[in-house]
């Protein structure tokens, strides 16, 4: 200690030992250590000689810091951007830290509600076959899209159309849109390679959604296909992208609806946005990934403040050109997850050159009104353009039917 003292006092009578500094900073030694071999937090000083560690006593501010963004499982390397930036810049990135993990989170609780549902259908399933040993119990819903849908009705078909537009405003248009028996898509591309990464999603998308034919899937095959085309979505904008100068900088959102088999699976990531009309009311069922949106959740920004937020347009995930780390690309992976249909249902997807300018009582009117899909986007970008049309604008609108109404219309 004799020897520690000296050396502060050679450099610095501010400056304290570790130990000190552990108490103040209410830190182990083991751990300001470590902070220090990874770069997180560097001593004021370290003795030439002997290696002994020095700390400024203002440094424990910032220790505590770390120690906080530890203890919220923040990982160590955005830690490290964290600690290096100004108080309101800190504060921006941890908030977007933390309304991505809220955002996971409810991904993988509605994932295993489902898992929930559909097991325990089954399991009651099971108890009505003779010679089962399950537990008895009345049959509900599994929560999967056509087994309510369908129930006496007869197979169910989706009937749709697609459009997107320019805008007033803007001179290019980087959204993209797709309707087809099997997929219901829009993206919304951003930055210099918006318009090839919106293409390259959907386009991804398209082989998983016409499958082969060869018959329905089950509730987990059809899970498990979401992922693969939610990856394969992600690769395929890279690549779209790659050629750019800044790939980093260039993406695109992406909502899309897979039919199989009289089920619905969503895959989503970014601001574009999923509306299902059933029984005269229109439900949002997809949750913006946004810095407003999370500002909104925490109560601390209301929906009419965020209409005119200066960070409306930040995305805290969507499908961008950037190689990630293997944890970083699983935690930007879009959102999946299967949805329930009934016959007469009528399905939204649009970007937020439609959601951010008409609001929802007048996208229902305009829903509600229409007569057919077709008719359906047209009404929509109309209203669109009469708001300014100050962004591109895409949107898709399916109807949900039984397959013999939808053969007879042919």
């Amino acid at each position: 200690m004799e020897r520690e003292g000296r050396a502060v006092g050679a450099a610095s009578g501010e400056l304290v030992t570790i130990g000190e500094f552990a108490r103040l900073s209410r830190l182990s030694a083991k751990a300001l250590r470590r902070y220090d071999e990874l770069g997180l937090l560097r001593p004021a000083l370290v003795d030439p000689v002997n290696g002994y560690r020095y700390y400024d006593p203002a440094q424990a501010e910032e220790a505590r810091l770390v120690a906080w963004l530890r203890r919220i499982g923040m990982p160590l390397s955005r830690i490290g951007r964290v600690v290096a930036l100004d108080a309101g810049a800190a504060a921006v990135e941890i908030r977007a830290y933390w309304a991505r993990v809220e955002a996971e989170t409810a991904a993988r609780r509605d994932l295993a509600m489902y898992l929930v549902d559909h097991l325990s259908a089954e399991g009651r399933a099971m108890a009505r076959i003779p010679g089962s040993t399950g537990s008895t119990g009345n049959a509900g819903s599994a929560g999967s899209a056509g087994s309510a849908g369908s129930a006496g009705a007869g197979p169910l078909a989706i009937r749709c159309a697609a459009l997107t537009d320019t805008g007033v405003v803007r001179t290019a248009n980087q959204d993209a849109a797709f309707a087809g028996p099997r997929l219901l898509a829009v993206a919304d591309g951003f930055g210099e390679g918006g318009a090839e990464a919106s293409a390259a999603a959907i386009e991804a998308l398209k082989p998983s959604a016409w499958g082969s034919g060869g018959g329905a899937p089950s509730a987990a095959d059809l899970l498990n296909a979401l992922e693969d085309t939610a990856d394969s979505a992600s690769r395929a904008v890279r690549e779209a992208v790659a050629s750019c100068a800044a790939p980093d900088g260039s993406g695109t959102t992406l909502t899309a609806m897979l039919w199989a088999g009289s089920r619905l699976g969503l895959v989503h990531i970014g601001d574009s946005r999923a509306y299902l009309l059933r029984g005269g009311e229109l439900f949002r069922i997809t949750h913006d990934h946004s810095l407003v949106q999370s500002m909104i959740d925490d109560g601390s920004l209301s929906r009419e403040e965020a209409a005119s937020h200066p960070q409306r347009a930040l995305l805290l995930k969507a499908l961008v050109g950037e190689a990630r780390s293997a944890q970083v690309a699983v935690a930007s992976r879009p959102d999946v997850r299967l949805q329930e249909v009934l016959a007469g249902d009528r399905y939204l997807l649009c970007s937020d050159g439609l959601s951010a300018v008409v609001d929802e009582a007048d996208l229902r009117a305009a829903v509600v009104a229409a007569d057919g899909p077709e008719e359906a986007v047209r009404r929509l970008v109309g209203l669109a353009r009469e708001a300014g049309g100050p962004d591109n604008v895409a949107c898709a609108v399916a109807d949900v039917v039984v397959e013999e109404q939808e053969q007879e219309q042919e």
